[in-house]
């Protein structure tokens, strides 16, 4: 999943699981505790792989449910602490999340082994088939991506694909734009 999906996938757990919970729209500090949680995985385990070549994958410690549960779980505790549930529990879903979402992917991919990503060190998966630098495959990543969105053949693929965005964006709007609006409120002073 790009980061963009985990972004959206976390998101729309995050927004209706508050406002089922709280009857209201996520706050601005949350939801960038939320984007931060759905990212950090991916930047973790990428640049342990793909920059700093110490692990063969770029699913290890950040992505097993081993680090992830127990971390989740203490930041929790400490927003708790502090007075900051709202924050906890929004990183916390946006870091769970992240796990689920490369699961589910898996799942609907039909792969023979959908939990092996979450299962570091019992599983560790195996290397990628050559090794490149940590800026030359995200490069390759997005290139390919945007080649394949270019194709004609791929128009009503890219409909397909950006719909699901364009509904987390109207969820993003219906809650206020949480963030922007903290920012502007911030900047113009109302």
């Amino acid at each position: 999943m790009m980061p963009w999906g985990h972004a959206a996938f976390g998101y729309v757990v995050y927004s209706l699981g508050h406002r089922i919970w709280t009857r209201a729209p996520p706050a601005g500090l949350a939801v960038f505790a939320l984007l931060f949680g759905t990212q950090l995985p991916d930047l973790v385990d990428k640049t342990l792989s793909w920059g700093l070549h110490l692990f063969p994958q770029g699913y290890s410690v950040a992505h097993s449910v081993f680090v992830a549960v127990p971390v989740g779980l203490l930041v929790l505790a400490a927003a708790v602490y502090k007075g900051r549930s709202a924050v906890g529990v929004a990183f916390t879903v946006g870091y769970w999340s992240h796990l689920a979402g490369d699961v589910l992917i898996r799942i609907v991919g039909r792969d023979e082994s959908p939990f092996a990503p979450v299962l570091w060190p019992v599983v560790t998966l195996p290397p990628y088939g050559h090794e490149v630098s940590l800026f030359d495959r995200v490069f390759s990543i997005i290139g390919a991506f945007l080649y394949s969105l270019s194709t004609e053949t791929q128009l009503m693929v890219l409909g397909i694909y950006l719909a699901p965005y364009m509904l987390v964006f109207v969820l993003w709007l219906l809650d206020g734009a949480p963030i922007v609006a903290e920012l502007r409120q911030a900047v113009m002073g109302r």
